[in-house]
């Protein structure tokens, strides 16, 4: 059995896959987006947010109260292609390509849940 300092460090060399995920509502098609840095357990804590109605959109929170968990679907829009290399701030990089998708995607309005700044 390992240790725990052991299980640590393998922890932290695990790459998990990060990027850009959006929340979409299946009905209107309106778009949330957000970034990970773990887009395979990304979708708990919005989720967890939107059951307890304590999630920061008021809008999307408010659709959801609406239409129920059944409307909407948890999307993975862009990942990150290598994860491994230990140079890289991912973190710097996640939020780039979020800020690109941003741009992209433009979910404001009748397209998404974001207000424009």
């Amino acid at each position: 059995m390992k240790s725990k300092k052991e299980l640590k460090e393998a922890y932290r060399q695990m790459a998990f896959r990060m990027g850009v995920y959006q929340i979409r509502n299946t009905v209107s098609n309106k778009i949330w987006i957000h970034y990970s840095s773990d887009l395979d357990r990304a979708w708990n804590s919005p989720r967890m947010q939107l059951l307890a109605n304590t999630h920061p959109n008021v809008e999307l929170q408010s659709d959801w109260n609406t239409l129920g968990e059944k409307c909407f679907v948890y999307e993975i829009v862009e990942e990150l292609d290598d994860t491994t290399d230990p140079t890289v701030d991912f973190k710097k990089e996640v939020q780039a390509l979020y800020k690109m998708c941003l741009e992209e995607l433009q979910p404001y309005g009748e397209k998404g849940y974001h207000q424009q700044k």
